[in-house]
């Protein structure tokens, strides 16, 4: 959940106690209100009749009187001090509803008689003005509450635009690119502070990434010449005549495991160099037609193991891939389908347009998918001449550039595919 939307949540929950403890409290200040009009009202009512009946007494007759809403009788009880006002109900049937009622009732003494007098006034009025009031106050609360809510999430979008700005510059950024990036300053403290340090670390991650750029391309030409040097005094002895058998073939597999150290070297170079994306994606490739290219090249390879092509690549499979990558793709996929094919075997190879399949035969079963595209693992356990980065690079090469490679084992046959995921 975004933060803003947890920002109006804890808002909401927050709100919505205070505005019904607030109703609440609203409605039975307003209620009270109109019970201490009544009642006052009431009293009033009560002083001119007892004004009235003090006057007529004093011609020496006892009053008395009945209506619905008003009785006056002389009664054998001692006259209270106060009146006492309490709710009635009052059924009416034409309208077959209970009629509240607030009632005063009262002793007094007029003349040395005591009276009873009680007076009830109709609360109709006030039960529909209370109940508009009240509808009143929801639909006011409500616009309220809504009105606060859009204000809110307007005023939050504006505060955290400058945050927003940066996390899009976060998500876009390339380490090439890194130098370019600068987050501004704002008016707010915080995002000030995180773009301060964002800043300082995209500072640091591209000086490292300069270094071990440097330290790569550096590597790559110091550590080629002193093997190179001695793969030529190697070669050099192994064409001197007074060499005994076994000097020579010590020699021998010295050249050999300098050679594989060279391989070893080139293929940890490629595979930084990709990691710090010193490729750049720039034009279009088809790898079917790549893969065509090194078919053509690896042809001696197929003919010396006498295997049987089908090769269906008319369809173009366009990329955005740099060419070199496009090489070493091609070239380690099809090297591993002929180098680990059987002698006689098949090597079938697919263009659809949207993926591109290489599949070749097998005497062994289907391989380890949690650790094939790992470095330093071979596929093949007896093959020494590996060094176990060739798919380690295909799969490097492909989760950089928007491809996905995938590997199933169907009828003792392996099938590596490449399929392009975003371009």
């Amino acid at each position: 959940m975004r933060l803003l939307n947890k920002t109006i949540l804890y808002y909401l929950l927050a709100m919505i106690p205070l505005l019904a403890i607030a109703g609440f409290y609203m409605f039975n200040k307003f209620s009270d209100e109109l019970d201490q009009r009544s009642d006052n009202e009431l009293i009033n009512d009560e002083i001119q009749w007892i004004r009235y009946i003090r006057a007529e007494a004093m011609n020496g007759t006892t009053f008395f009187l009945k209506t619905p809403d008003l009785a006056i009788f002389p009664v054998d009880a001692a006259a209270t001090e106060f009146p006492s006002i309490s709710d009635s109900y009052s059924y009416n049937q034409e309208l077959n509803i209970n009629t509240p009622y607030r009632v005063l009732s009262h002793v007094v003494s007029i003349n040395g008689v005591s009276y009873q007098l009680m007076i009830r006034k109709s609360q109709e009025q006030k039960i529909v003005l209370v109940r508009n009031l009240t509808r009143m106050m929801v639909l006011v609360f409500i616009g309220l509450f809504i009105a606060t809510l859009i204000f809110n999430w307007l005023i939050s979008e504006r505060l955290w635009k400058p945050f927003r700005a940066s996390l899009n510059k976060i998500k876009s950024v390339e380490l090439q690119k890194m130098e370019a990036i600068h987050f501004e300053e704002t008016n707010t403290r915080e995002f000030n502070e995180l773009n301060a340090s964002l800043n300082y670390m995209t500072r640091r991650m591209h000086r490292d990434y300069v270094n071990m750029k440097e330290f790569t391309e550096n590597a790559a030409h110091e550590m080629q010449t002193p093997i190179a040097v001695v793969q030529s005094k190697l070669e050099l002895l192994l064409q001197d005549s007074n060499l005994h058998n076994e000097q020579a073939d010590s020699i021998a597999q010295a050249s050999e495991a300098l050679n594989r150290l060279s391989k070893l070297n080139q293929g940890l170079l490629l595979l930084a160099k990709i990691e710090n994306n010193q490729f750049e994606s720039v034009e279009q490739v088809d790898l079917a037609g790549v893969m065509q290219k090194y078919l053509r090249q690896f042809d001696e390879l197929i003919k010396d193991k006498q295997l049987v092509v089908t090769a269906d690549l008319q369809k173009s499979f366009l990329v955005k891939l740099h060419p070199f990558l496009a090489d070493s793709l091609a070239s380690n996929l099809l090297g591993n389908a002929i180098k680990y094919n059987l002698p006689g075997g098949t090597l079938v190879l697919t263009s659809t347009g949207n993926t591109l399949s290489i599949e070749n035969s097998s005497a062994g079963g289907a391989l380890d998918t949690n650790t094939l595209f790992q470095r330093f693992h071979s596929s093949n356990g007896q093959d020494d001449s590996s060094n176990g980065l060739g798919l380690a690079i295909v799969k490097k090469i492909a989760e950089n550039n928007g491809l996905n490679v995938s590997y199933k084992n169907t009828n003792a046959r392996h099938v590596f595919t490449i399929q392009a995921v975003h371009q």
